[in-house]
């Protein structure tokens, strides 16, 4: 008998506000037109004043409980993958743990930016197979609005809002890649290219929150490869290949990213869900949106096998395959 991490509920939320590509025309140098060709994005959510990290995150939390079928005190584990934290600490899944009551778990942050809700579901994946917990929490929200510089038009236009939520759960399997739920990981990092994207400030470096940075072309020549090569790497470990995928569901960046990386695959953009053109890219909540809207439209069948990668800030990037 192997142990499998399988889902066993999603939930996501949006802010109120919804931003639309001609609101940056009013102050930048832009239009609807550039932005969308550029970036496939068409609106993102901005967080109300005063709606913190935790406060979408705790609603995801909620939703994804409430599709489960569970309750706050069902759950062992809460991992949140966030790069815009209510506070520089505690973390701030210690914050949704006490705003949802899940006073039976034990909860931590993980960071690393728009891969975050990977590398959460890799160290979620793991505390299951190795028994230390059953049923697991794992959350990817951001508020990236507040990092954002609204001068910059190459940046600002980019990013977005939100939350989203997954609980995994403990299941039986036979070992093989016909099993439900996690059938491989694939992480990666490389810490000489952080200069491709990151935040201009920090606690033990300048004392401020800063803003993003990013060199658009240069990221985008690493992203397409290294999103392919990490998801073959996850289908090889998992004993399947590109003929094996019935859906891809990636990191919402770019749209052009997105299609490069499944045109590598032999995979037609029928069969990706897309979901930036209304969220725009919202970092570590990106993906489990993204889950939760293939889920809502019915996409998703059991037995399909999904691939969910991402590339972020690091640089840092990985890939999960599951068997829905």
């Amino acid at each position: 008998m192997t142990v499998r991490a399988v889902v066993r509920g999603l939930g996501h939320y949006l802010p109120e506000r919804v931003v639309e590509n001609d609101e940056f025309t009013r102050t930048l140098d832009t239009s609807d037109e550039w932005i969308r060709t550029r970036s496939g994005i068409e609106r993102r959510h901005f967080a109300a004043q005063g709606e913190t990290t935790s406060d979408m995150a705790a609603i995801a939390a909620r939703r994804a409980l409430d599709d489960a079928g569970l309750e706050a005190s069902d759950i062992d584990a809460i991992i949140l993958a966030t790069s815009t934290p209510d506070l520089t600490f505690p973390s701030t899944a210690t914050i949704v743990q006490e705003k949802i009551g899940a006073r039976a778990s034990y909860a931590f942050d993980v960071q690393a930016v728009c891969a975050g809700f990977i590398f959460a579901l890799a160290n979620a994946n793991a505390l299951i197979i190795s028994g230390q917990a059953r049923r697991v929490l794992i959350i990817g929200a951001e508020t990236f609005s507040r990092i954002l510089d609204f001068t910059d038009r190459a940046t600002c236009v980019l990013f977005g809002d939100g939350a989203g939520a997954l609980v995994l759960e403990a299941a039986e399997g036979d070992g093989t890649p016909a099993d439900r739920g996690i059938l491989s990981v694939d992480l990666n990092s490389d810490g000489s290219q952080r200069e491709l994207l990151y935040v201009d400030g920090g606690v033990s470096s300048t004392g401020t929150v800063g803003v993003l940075k990013m060199q658009g072309p240069e990221l985008f020549k690493q992203a397409v490869n290294k999103l392919a090569e990490t998801a073959r790497a996850s289908l090889e470990r998992a004993g399947l290949g590109d003929g094996d995928l019935d859906w891809i569901v990636p990191h919402q960046a770019n749209i052009r990213i997105i299609a490069g990386t499944a045109k590598k695959l032999g995979l037609p953009m029928e069969r990706v869900i897309v979901t930036l053109q209304d969220h725009g890219n919202t970092s570590a909540a990106s993906i489990p949106l993204a889950l939760a809207h293939g889920k809502q439209a019915g996409k998703f069948q059991p037995g399909d096998v999904l691939l969910l990668e991402a590339i972020g800030g690091g640089l840092a990037w990985g890939s999960v395959v599951l068997r829905w």
